[in-house]
């Protein structure tokens, strides 16, 4: 929907520490680093872009853990 305000919480965990050059593969998501993984968290502006994000982790061969999604109008 144009104009629309609704964004997707989420919050990405992926296996191991990720270094500057592939945290900025990542704009606009936020990461700290928990007993061995990387979580990455922020605002998506709809569904699209979690596949985006969740294409560029498979394409860099990172290991998905797990993915937390909540909807929220904003």
């Amino acid at each position: 929907m144009s104009g629309s305000t609704r964004l997707l919480q989420c919050e990405i965990r992926i296996r191991g520490y990720l270094g500057e050059t592939l945290l900025a593969a990542f704009p606009g998501l936020d990461a700290t680093q928990c007993g061995g993984e990387t979580v990455l968290a922020g605002a998506l502006p709809d569904q699209a872009a979690l596949f985006g994000v969740l294409g560029q982790i498979e394409a860099l061969g990172l290991e998905l853990l797990e993915v937390r999604r909540d909807r929220h109008d904003r």
